[in-house]
């Protein structure tokens, strides 16, 4: 047992047990072959489908069956990831070229997954077929076990096209990363062929042909002159636009409609972006919308963005490019496998790796149908030469005991034991010379391949598998004969599966938005007594004074840019910005105060309201229920947060009042128990606003402060107390921290 221990270092151990799990999941997973453009799960998907006969042709199977039979036989990786792989390739909103035809729901470019594996079904493509599994019976690839080594799978399929930039790839590994975008099918294709005719050719030349990625969403390409240092490293970031259009409405109004979007767009982030326009008329960075709806459907994207009348239009889309995801970047990372290593390559790399690869199962393919053919010609030779000698080949026939000994004097010429009719017979028997492929095709020859016409038939088709032999023989002894045979096939699926490009290629100046400048004016701050909201302009306010004085409880004159500076009985501070406030109609109702605050109806009382621009140049009065007074000066409270502590307050205690302090001369505290008393204000000394206070009345036990009034100098101010209306100018000065008066009704 001790001979088994492996002593090593841990560090060592874990080391090379993660390098071996970051290249398992790098080869066998995550990143595409150059080769075919497929990952293992895709090219083991697929090829189950080829195995199970589920042809373009033949009708659909339940997508849970092919997931079933991939998991069990070449993918045991789990259901999810082979569904999500079939589902992927038959979307060709993702793909350039689709793979898999899929019927039923198959999710759609807006995010929505697709119906569970049970409910869908699919089949292979006609060009699935043509370009990717065709030669697969060829011996075009290497086979090799799969998992459990009851079943052989593909290496990697024979892929005739470029797949890998045809469709792209995405992928995320251990310590890397492939985003390669697709392209458009005949523009690769030309490449391909450029670089067939001079394979010193370079990327710049072979984007000639390759204009730049296309994407299946389309949209715009802004930034051309970047491309070619991106497909000459294989890593860089292309810039893609959505495609605007502009409407006008019936009512003259100018609809903004995005009919196609970024490829990075597909999904959840079309959401997103309705969420982020939203936002923009939210946070006031735009007020030129009326209304965003989403109109997309089986015939494409359409989002319709409607404006005000007097919208710029053009400087919104700015807007939208610089602050949504409809101007986006695609980061570019042309990883692949090649030659069992992962490996960054070029356009031109990934072009030359496929080529080679075509003419590797080019010669592989040619060298098997060259086989066939000369097996073909030797048999075809025999039974030509058999029908010369038909007469005597009867008579061999005949004469002999068993299969085996008819075979023997064909091949060897052996004649012992067999009866013939004549010596001169048995002398030409012994004479022939048919090799063991011809004789045995000889002794299963059928009497009908005697008349006349079928061995005329048999001539004909002698000479086709001699003009095959010629055919095949020059394509694989001479390269440019292979390369035109390559390039035809090329033509061919360019011919038929080519479709026009919808991405467009260009160079784009950065969207600039200009705000338009801001106009600070003197606006009105109304609240009434349920706590509902709102902003009119001086000229709304102006006109409806009398019914804004007697409807609102809080009336506050202040600019458009600033803030509103809410007290409460706790002793806090709120702040909201006007910008937050709805510019309203005069009878528009308002928003609750609650929500665009940190204050909370249920949980306090607003003592005080008041614009921060006033606070600056005035000093508060802060009187408490238990007769705790200050002042504070009003640059105090000039803050970015949302909320703040106004006053510290004792146990017990809370806010009844706070005053801006403009000409008042005396301050009358007024208790629960009756008790008044009037002083100078100056006898109350400036605090921060950190501090308790000083106490401005003593009170009895039990007894707090219910009221405060301001007097100013020459004011006449009276008050109803029980029913009997007082004088407060009338009332002694005394000084503060004194009892008070008793007023007796």
């Amino acid at each position: 047992m001790e001979d088994r221990i492996i002593r090593t270092e841990y560090s060592e151990e874990m080391q090379k047990s993660y390098i071996d799990y970051a290249m398992s999941v790098i080869v066998s997973r995550a990143l595409p072959d150059v080769r075919d453009g497929l990952k293992p799960v895709q090219r083991r998907t697929l090829y189950d489908m080829y195995e199970l006969g589920i042809r373009y042709d033949k009708p659909y199977r339940k997508s849970a069956r092919i997931v079933g039979d991939t998991m069990g036989k070449y993918h045991p990786h789990g259901d999810s990831s082979i569904y999500d792989a079939l589902v992927v390739m038959s979307q060709d909103f993702k793909k350039g070229l689709a793979l898999v035809d899929g019927h039923g729901n198959f999710g759609n470019i807006e995010g929505d997954g697709a119906a569970a594996m049970r409910y869908t079904e699919a089949r292979l493509r006609k060009v699935t077929q043509d370009a990717f599994l065709a030669d697969l019976d060829k011996d075009v690839v290497d086979f090799m076990p799969n998992f459990d080594e009851t079943e052989k799978e593909p290496t990697v399929l024979p892929v005739k096209i470029p797949n890998l930039l045809i469709n792209g790839s995405e992928g995320i590994a251990v310590g890397m990363a492939t985003s390669i975008p697709p392209h458009n099918f005949g523009e690769i294709i030309d490449a391909t062929k450029a670089y067939m005719l001079n394979e010193d050719i370079s990327v710049r030349e072979l984007m000639r042909y390759v204009k730049g990625p296309d994407f299946p969403t389309g949209g715009i390409v802004t930034n051309k002159d970047d491309l070619l240092e991106i497909y000459e490293t294989g890593v860089g970031k292309i810039k893609v636009r959505g495609k605007v259009e502009f409407e006008k409405s019936k009512a003259g109004k100018t609809n903004v409609v995005i009919t196609e979007i970024p490829y990075t767009m597909i999904g959840a982030n079309i959401t997103k972006f309705l969420m982020d326009v939203a936002s923009l008329a939210e946070s006031k960075k735009t007020q030129d919308i009326v209304d965003i709806s989403n109109q997309s459907s089986k015939e494409g994207i359409r989002i319709v963005i409607e404006l005000k009348k007097d919208a710029d239009a053009e400087n919104f889309v700015n807007l939208l490019y610089k602050k949504t995801r409809l101007e986006d970047t695609f980061g570019v990372n042309m990883l692949a496998i090649s030659e069992g290593r992962p490996e960054t390559m070029s356009l031109k790399q990934i072009i030359k790796a496929n080529v080679d690869f075509q003419f590797e199962i080019a010669k592989r393919k040619y060298t098997n149908l060259l086989a066939k053919e000369m097996e073909r010609k030797e048999v075809q030779e025999g039974l030509i030469k058999a029908c010369n000698v038909i007469d005597l080949v009867i008579e061999i026939l005949r004469g002999s005991k068993d299969r085996a000994m008819a075979k023997e004097c064909l091949v060897h010429g052996v004649t012992e034991g067999i009866k013939f009719k004549s010596k001169e017979s048995k002398i030409m028997a012994s004479q022939l010379m048919f090799t063991d492929r011809q004789a045995n095709a000889i002794l299963e020859m059928r009497l009908y391949k005697l008349i006349g016409l079928e061995l005329e038939a048999l001539i004909n088709e002698h000479e086709e598998t001699m003009a095959n032999i010629y055919r095949y023989e020059d394509i694989l002894d001479r390269k440019e004969s292979m390369a035109t045979v390559i390039m035809n096939e090329l033509d061919s699926f360019k011919k038929e599966f080519n479709r026009k490009r919808r991405t467009l290629i260009d160079n784009v100046e950065e969207a600039v938005y200009k705000e338009k400048e801001f106009e600070v004016m003197d606006v009105m701050f109304l609240m009434d007594r349920f706590g509902y909201a709102k902003i009119v302009d001086m000229s709304t306010y102006e006109r409806n004074k009398e019914a804004a004085d007697s409807e609102n409880k809080y009336k506050v004159l202040c600019k458009n840019n600033g803030k509103i500076c809410i007290f409460t009985d706790k002793g806090q501070m709120h702040t909201v910005k006007v910008l937050d406030l709805p510019m309203s109609k005069f009878r528009d109702k308002g928003v609750p105060i609650d929500n665009v605050s940190n204050y909370s109806s249920a949980e306090e009382d607003i003592v005080c309201v008041s614009s921060q621009s006033e606070l600056n140049l005035k000093q508060l009065m802060f009187v408490t229920a238990q007769a705790n007074m200050k002042i504070v000066d009003g640059g105090e409270f000039e803050v970015s947060k949302k909320t703040v502590a106004a006053t510290k307050l004792l146990d017990d205690d809370k806010v009844i009042s706070v005053m801006p302090l403009y000409d008042q001369k005396h301050i009358v505290l007024q208790s629960k128990e009756g008790f008044f008393l009037k002083f100078s204000v100056e006898e109350i000394p400036e605090k921060k606003k950190t501090a308790v206070g000083v106490r401005g009345m003593k009170l009895n036990t039990g007894d707090t402060l219910e009221a405060v009034y301001y007097l100013n100098y020459g004011q006449e101010y009276s008050i109803d107390f029980k029913g009997k209306i007082l004088s407060l100018n009338n009332l002694k000065t005394l000084k503060r921290d004194a009892k008070g008066t008793k007023v007796r009704v």
